[in-house]
């Protein structure tokens, strides 16, 4: 985890059928840039040749046209990159494309396979040699030693033998195939353009696209597009489905549908439900954008105090930037953030975030509100206290790292300096839902209840201890 957020896991898309394929794809990964800004990486099928192109940095720093013009072809697959597991390099960009059965093969991963490191292990021993730390890599070794007759055969014996979390490209010079975990941990979505087929992350992606929504790829789900036309199967054994709720919370794009749920319509929700269990006297609601808009909009209607943006984002940072000596206090939210001391200015201001992983910048932000005039800062979290790390594809601090699981509500007010702090109860998260229940979803975070074992207390999250190894 790079700052004070849980960081995006990974997008990806496919486009199967279409004449520009490797230019839908591109701007595929242009929506879903939010879940990876680390590196990015598309390969075309031409139904010959597979062609790559992958790099370090944002899409635009990636592609440009001559690039897109290389990569010719009907079908394409891309990837953006956050690092759950493994370094940020070249060699762990993704898509991978690798010799297989006489042809090429290319593989896009959203996810984390909890038994990465076990199945590495064993792979190695039987004389498998790895050429990145990343745990996409065990599946591809897993599909060379099955014995299926074709790909797809071959593609389901080897996630059979996984665990975890994946939304899962296959690309070939014939075909496209598309599978996800019997959990349905992390989102993937099936649509349209007239006869090609697109599947991607979010529903963001076929918006900018101009694709037709079909459905959610179910979870146990494999798809395979072909040039004769698509199919769906479910190879794998039948298990109580487990999405994330955090996608909800942070991670997908507002205007996204995910788990067929308008995201931005469920973070309101969870807005008004925290003004319901966490009122309190004040005159203004605003948001830590951009993330903490909906909820603070949702506080703000449930609540009828009026709604303002105290807090104003820099939205041209980039990922690095220099900084100056430290005579200049809290440069690293300063940058991202200002606040108004016009808006702000004798007020007893509710600010509305998202989450709270281990409170600097929460700690940061209340200062700044206070230095921008507010006379009192409560702050409201629209999300249950964090107090466990994610294993299946979202890049977390360590248990002892997040400041929810060794202290006490009141502990973490007093250290952010807030004048009150209230997260949204387990249940409220759930207010969403016709039922409130946590039946359907993964909420290991807030509730340490992990639906997936996790093989030696999650070291297979972190592969990169191969590097430390000297491999």
């Amino acid at each position: 985890m790079k700052g004070d957020r849980f960081q995006d896991e990974c997008g990806v898309v496919g486009v199967f059928g279409h004449p520009e394929a490797a230019n839908l794809a591109y701007l595929g990964l242009y929506a879903l840039q939010h879940r990876g800004q680390e590196g990015a990486g598309i390969v075309s099928s031409d139904g010959q040749l597979l062609m790559s192109h992958r790099g370090l940095g944002l899409v635009a720093d990636v592609f440009d046209r001559d690039v897109l013009r290389r990569l010719v072809g009907d079908a394409a697959i891309g990837h953006n990159r956050y690092s759950t597991a493994g370094q940020t390099l070249l060699k762990n960009t993704q898509p991978f494309v690798v010799e297989f059965g006489g042809g090429g093969l290319a593989v896009s991963h959203n996810g984390n396979i909890v038994n990465a490191l076990e199945l590495r292990e064993q792979l190695e021993a039987r004389g498998s040699i790895f050429h990145s730390s990343v745990d996409t890599e065990v599946i591809i070794h897993l599909m060379a030693a099955a014995v299926g007759k074709n790909l797809v055969d071959r593609a389901s014996e080897a996630l059979a033998s996984v665990r975890g979390a994946y939304s899962l490209l296959f690309l070939d010079r014939d075909q496209m195939i598309a599978a996800r975990d019997p959990n349905g941990f992390r989102p993937l979505v099936l649509g349209k353009i007239k006869d090609a087929v697109v599947i991607t992350s979010e529903t963001c992606a076929l918006d900018l696209i101009g694709a037709e929504y079909v459905r959610e790829v179910e979870p146990g789900e494999v798809i395979v597009a072909t040039r004769s036309g698509m199919r769906s199967f479910y190879p794998f054994p039948e298990s109580k489905p487990t999405r994330c709720v955090f996608e909800y919370v942070y991670f997908s794009r507002p205007d996204s549908t995910v788990f067929g749920r308008s995201v931005y319509q469920v973070r309101k929700v969870l807005g008004r439900r925290l003004a319901r269990e966490s009122p309190v006297e004040a005159d203004l609601v605003i948001p830590v954008p951009d993330s903490g808009v909906p909820a603070a909009l949702g506080y703000s209607e449930e609540s009828k105090l009026d709604f303002d943006f105290g807090l104003i984002r820099n939205h041209y940072v980039g990922r690095t930037f220099i900084e100056p000596q430290d005579e200049i206090r809290h440069f690293g939210v300063k940058v991202k953030l200002n606040a108004q001391r016009q808006v702000l200015e004798g007020k007893r201001v509710v600010v509305v975030d998202d989450s709270l992983v281990r409170g600097t910048t929460s700690r940061k932000i209340v200062a700044m509100l206070r230095q921008g005039g507010a006379v009192e800062v409560h702050m409201r979290i629209s999300s249950p206290p964090t107090i466990g790390p994610c294993f299946y594809g979202v890049d977390t601090p360590t248990r002892e790292e997040l400041v929810a699981s060794s202290h006490s509500v009141e502990q973490i007010r007093e250290y952010i300096g807030a004048d009150s702090l209230a997260f949204l109860s387990e249940e409220g998260l759930y207010d969403f839902l016709p039922k409130p229940s946590s039946e359907g979803y993964c909420d290991a975070c807030f509730s340490g209840r992990y639906p997936v074992r996790v093989s030696d207390d999650g070291r297979s999250r972190q592969l990169v201890l191969f590097e430390v190894k000297g491999r």
